[in-house]
Order: structure tokens, then C-alpha cells, then sequence
């Protein structure tokens, strides 16, 4: 269990950060970190520009540094995935990984399996390369298998499979939702079937609050061959560095090694994340960001209660998220506009879902209780209740928030 230590440091640094935006509006919208859990990296950064210039500041493998690759399969082998280096390619953050399953397994034309809703920045990348989408509607559970599996039945008997099924299984993005093991298990085996690749971007696993991990994806690919396992330091770590990597089959790595433009994504920061890593200092700074992160969900929570029980949510027990459902009446799209107008930022639902917004896809909105303080988290309820009461809702209104 954390300390009691660490959990007054998180409340006391969420407290006392000023706020971040310099026009007073309140940033509900992205998931940046918190200042206050970012790392002291200036001894890492020190040695990667002294004793290890010669390799920092020149061209990087196009694989990643060795060492690094070594560190981060030791990391998913840890997490139950058997995996070694050769099957590791570092990249520029996790959105780059995708880009690169999107540049090797996608032509004009082509169909990916999202969830609906899904990941919004995943969806440009995933049209820039003329492909169509395939919705798999979701539950308390992530993505329905059931569903899946008649649509991939479907898409089987018209020779149209998709080529890849894109999802966020741990605390998914925008709705918070973990899918338990079994449904991973029948998610495994229906793409085995279809021979249909995985693609599981895992960027919040150790963002976990409470509760045991599930196995992730990856660890459940026997062969080794069925997924791809999108990793990324940057909501653990630093997001600024702009380091992740893809876990898959060597010789899938190996053609996206080749496809990747920047030749090597950057030595400098690479080894910088490696000497913390190596140093053991990632477990302390991960039970840190655990105990921040529960902080700022809790107060996050309680502040919906308080002043917004006509929005229902299920509480995530990791992640960065919240996923409101909006009463009946209240456009998302337009609870963004008022919101910002009182002095709050957060995203509209509909850009989450990849075949467009509707009546029904317009009645939620994502907020993030990454980067706010306590304080910034209690003022930009306050200004989002006042916003979304300007649209005709009632505080009497109870659906509540549905905890887990």
C-alpha cells in the first residue's frame, strides 16, 4: 500500500502549483501531467550530455538504443508478456507506434475495428491513410466481444475484414472502462480466427489507483504474433520526451523500423529515460503519480456530486479520464462552447466517436483530472455546472455518479 507520506506530499503539490493556463481558464480538455508529479531529470540529462555525448548527439539506431529496448521488454516480461528486445522498436511516443501500424498493414480502402466511442487523436491517424471505420459498441465491460464477433462474421463472408482492431483495454480513453480477462480471452480468440491483428495501446496500465491488474493483451498473445502492444512513457514519465515503443513479432518490427521517417527517434531522450529507469527510480515515482492521479480523481468526483449530480459517470480506477453522460436536452457540443466561455476547457463527445457525432453520440463530454490542482479541479466543476445549468438543467436532476 502507498505511504501515508505520499499521499499528503500529493495532496499538499496539488494544492500548491499555480495554475497553469495564463488566461485563467481552468484545462480540463487534454491529458497532460501534473507539474508537480514531473521528474527531476537533470542528473540524467547531465550524464546523457557528458559521458554519453558520443552516442546522444549522434544519429540513433533505428530500433531504439539497446539498452532501452532491453529495459522495456524486462518491463512487459514483468507485466507477464514474453517478450525480449528483438521484439521492441522505440518511438516518439505512442502515437507515432500507431502511425507506423497504420503505414505497414493499411491501403485506401481498408477497415480498423474501434470502439465507440473511442480515442480521438487515434482517429486522424487512422484517416489519413483513406481507411474506414468499423464501430463496436462498448460497456461497463469495454469493447461488446459479441458484437465484434458478428461484424467480423459479416465482414469474413464479404471477403472485407478489417486489418487491424484498434482498442485501449486498461482504463480506456475517453470512458475510463478496464475489460475484464475473460472478455480480453474471447477478444483474443476472435481475432485469432479472423487472423485479424491487435493493436493495444496500453499508455495508462500503471496509472492504477485500486484494484489488481488484469493481464494485458499482449501477455495473453501465445505465439506472439496476434498483437501489437503500443507502450509510452509520457503519463507515467514525461511527456514531453516523446518516447514510447511497439511490442510485436520481430519481422512486423522490423518493416516498421524501415517506414520510420525520422531514421532514429532521439538518442538524447531516450538515454535520459534509460539512466532513470536503471537507476531504479521508477517504481518510487510511479506509486507518486498513483497517489497524485487518486487525489485529483477523487476530488474530481466528489466535486461532480456536489455540483453536478444530474451527470451520471462510471468512476475509473485508473487512468486520467471521466466520460459524462449529460441529461437529456444538453448538447455536448454546446456544453463545450458555455464552458469555455465560464472559464473552463473540456472536449465535446462527439469528436470521440470515428463515424461522426448524433443526438444521441452529442450527450457526454470527456474531462481530465490529470493536470488541474485540487483547487483548479473545485473552480472548474463549479464553472462547468454553471454552464451546463445556462442550458436549462435542473441540480435536482439525480442520476448520480455510478461508482465501479
Amino acid at each position: 500500500m502507498p505511504s501515508a507520506s505520499l499521499a499528503r506530499r500529493a495532496a499538499h503539490l496539488s494544492s500548491v502549483m499555480p495554475a497553469s493556463n495564463p488566461d485563467d481558464k481552468i484545462a480540463f480538455d487534454s491529458g497532460h501531467a501534473f507539474p508537480g508529479v514531473l521528474p527531476d531529470l537533470t542528473s540524467e540529462a547531465a550524464d546523457a550530455l557528458s559521458r554519453f555525448r558520443a552516442e546522444t548527439l549522434q544519429y540513433a539506431p533505428r530500433a531504439g538504443l539497446p539498452e532501452l529496448r532491453e529495459w522495456i521488454a524486462a518491463h512487459m516480461r514483468a507485466d507477464g508478456s514474453a517478450v525480449t528486445a528483438a521484439n521492441v522498436l522505440v518511438t516518439n511516443g505512442a502515437k507515432h507506434a500507431l502511425d507506423l501500424v497504420c503505414r505497414l498493414t493499411l491501403d485506401e480502402g481498408d477497415a480498423v475495428v474501434v470502439t465507440s466511442p473511442t480515442y480521438f487523436s487515434a482517429i486522424p491517424i487512422i484517416r489519413s491513410f483513406g481507411a474506414t471505420f468499423i464501430e463496436v459498441p462498448q460497456d461497463k465491460d469495454g469493447m461488446d466481444v459479441d458484437a465484434l464477433a458478428r461484424l467480423l462474421d459479416h465482414a469474413s463472408a464479404a471477403a472485407r475484414l478489417p486489418k487491424f482492431i484498434y482498442n485501449v483495454p486498461d482504463f480506456h480513453n475517453p470512458t475510463g472502462v478496464t475489460m475484464p480477462l475473460e472478455r480480453r480471452r474471447a477478444l483474443i480468440e476472435l481475432a485469432a480466427r479472423h487472423r485479424v491483428l491487435l493493436v493495444e495501446d496500453s499508455p495508462y496500465r500503471k496509472v492504477r489507483f485500486e484494484g489488481q491488474p488484469v493481464p494485458s493483451l499482449k501477455s495473453l498473445d501465445t505465439d506472439g504474433t496476434a498483437v501489437i502492444q503500443l507502450g509510452t512513457f509520457s503519463k507515467l514519465l514525461a511527456p514531453g520526451l516523446r518516447v514510447g515503443w511497439a511490442a510485436g513479432a520481430t519481422d512486423v518490427l522490423a518493416r516498421m523500423a524501415q517506414l520510420k521517417s525520422d531514421a532514429g527517434s532521439c538518442p538524447l531522450t531516450q538515454r535520459v529515460i534509460f539512466e532513470f529507469c536503471a537507476a531504479g527510480r521508477l517504481d518510487a515515482h510511479t506509486a507518486r503519480v498513483q497517489e497524485a492521479y487518486r487525489a485529483h480523481r477523487d476530488r474530481m468526483v466528489g466535486a461532480m456530486q456536489r455540483e453536478l449530480p444530474e451527470v451520471s459517470f462510471q468512476v475509473p480506477n485508473g487512468g486520467y479520464y471521466l466520460w459524462l453522460s449529460l441529461p437529456a436536452g444538453v448538447d455536448g457540443d454546446e456544453l463545450a462552447r458555455r464552458a469555455s466561455d465560464a472559464g473552463v476547457i473540456v472536449i465535446a463527445g462527439s469528436r470521440f466517436f470515428a463515424l461522426g457525432g448524433g443526438e444521441q453520440r452529442g450527450r457526454f463530454i470527456r474531462v481530465a483530472f490529470s493536470h488541474a490542482n485540487l483547487d483548479e479541479i473545485d473552480e472548474g466543476v463549479r464553472r462547468l455546472a454553471a454552464a451546463c445549468h445556462s442550458l436549462g438543467t435542473s441540480t435536482g436532476a439525480a442520476a448520480g455518479a455510478a461508482a465501479v
